[in-house]
């Protein structure tokens, strides 16, 4: 192989996924995780099938799906809870594996953690990777405590605020799109068995996903400062409902406040003009690219980097020209779901757009990707 000892920087969903698909494949892997203690984020996530696929691929689904709930439609609302329609989602992972399943972000890692732990990856919590030097078929790399290791290849997994990307000299970093979100976890009730979209009401857009038997994460789409109106995150969630009906009724009346929500800004990334890798170092997932959540891509396409490239690496050849390959490919499909994602994103915040059609353009990205598969 092309590969023997790869370090992994960043212990998410994108590097956890590389190191396992790697360590599957006898690579020894090591990973550097900054923060001390290693958890999954609490919040909801809508799982595409292709990310499915990946979980599939590393021998995860079967544990995933059964803590997820799957579905293969979605319904758009008007405000007042009237339907607009109901639209099947395209098989992103093939039409052996469901379209579509939401879970918590916690269950998912608690999955990918303990399939880490059986293949004996090493990991070093609270520490980060401070340099790094090429040394031709190998890296050297410094990490935080001063102490220096060797490898065949370091791959950065460490987000949207990745510290290796700016070591790598880009010139682009994160930006706002003018929008914000909030999520919580709370409350479904049986009739709420696949993703709902309501719009038209006071904020730019809400949603939800079913989770499990009885619980879905709700989402509002916002402007991105939160308010300084002295209420609690409770309050304030149930402040922006206000205006949503039907499906909404139900989850704002049995919102409380010890429920899981938070708010972010949402922001984005795509480094499309730039090489990911130099050297021996490459940057993937949230590092290169992070989406608005408007199609639901963002951990799909960074786990489709991750599995994607453990393969490429550990394929005979020329490491320039297999980070290179592997590069170009990504791009061009991560180009639909940008494209796609920036264009809601607009159609959001200009409702009133001549010819603005969400359901269609989400339909036909997911279709796209279906249609071309990462692997």
């Amino acid at each position: 192989m092309t590969v023997k000892n790869v370090l992994v920087v960043g212990g998410g969903i994108t590097g956890t996924v590389a190191a396992i698909a790697l360590a599957q494949q006898g690579v020894k892997v090591t990973m550097l995780e900054i923060s001390p203690q290693w958890h999954g984020v609490g919040h909801g996530i809508t799982v595409q099938g292709n990310l499915l696929k990946v979980f599939r691929a590393i021998g995860a689904y079967d544990e995933i799906a059964a803590k997820g709930h799957t579905f293969n439609n979605m319904r758009l609302f008007n405000a007042d809870g009237s339907p607009i329609a109901e639209i099947p989602i395209a098989h992103t992972g093939g039409d052996d594996l469901p379209s579509t399943m939401g879970a918590l972000r916690s269950d998912l890692q608690d999955v990918l953690v303990n399939k880490f732990k059986s293949l004996g990856i090493e990991i070093h919590l609270g520490t980060t990777m401070e340099a790094y030097e090429n040394k031709g078929d190998s890296i050297d790399v410094t990490y935080n405590d001063g102490s220096v290791h060797n490898f065949d290849l370091v791959i950065a997994a460490d987000g949207i605020k990745s510290p290796t990307r700016k070591m790598l000299g880009s010139k682009h970093d994160k930006k706002q799109s003018g929008l914000g979100i909030w999520r919580v976890v709370t409350k479904r009730s049986p009739e709420m068995d696949c993703s709902g979209m309501a719009y038209g009401g006071d904020e730019y857009k809400a949603g939800y996903t079913p989770i499990s038997e009885d619980l879905c994460y709700c989402f509002v789409l916002t402007d991105p400062v939160r308010p300084d109106n002295g209420l609690t995150n409770a309050q304030e969630m149930k402040r922006l409902l206000a205006s949503y009906h039907g499906d909404f009724d139900f989850i704002r009346e049995n919102i409380q406040e010890d429920d899981y929500m938070n708010f972010t800004p949402i922001e984005w990334l795509f480094i499309d003009d730039e090489p990911w890798h130099d050297g021996r170092l490459i940057a993937i997932g949230d590092a290169v690219h992070a989406c608005p959540p408007l199609i639901a891509q963002g951990a799909a396409q960074c786990s489709e980097d991750a599995y994607v490239l453990a393969q490429y690496v550990t394929k005979d050849g020329d490491m320039e020209k297999l980070l290179t390959d592997y590069t170009e490919a990504r791009k061009a499909r991560l180009k639909i779901v940008v494209d796609a994602s920036l264009q809601l994103v607009d159609w959001e915040i200009h409702p009133d757009t001549p010819g603005a059609d969400p359901g269609a353009l989400m339909a036909s990205s997911l279709k796209a990707l279906a249609d071309n598969p990462a692997f």
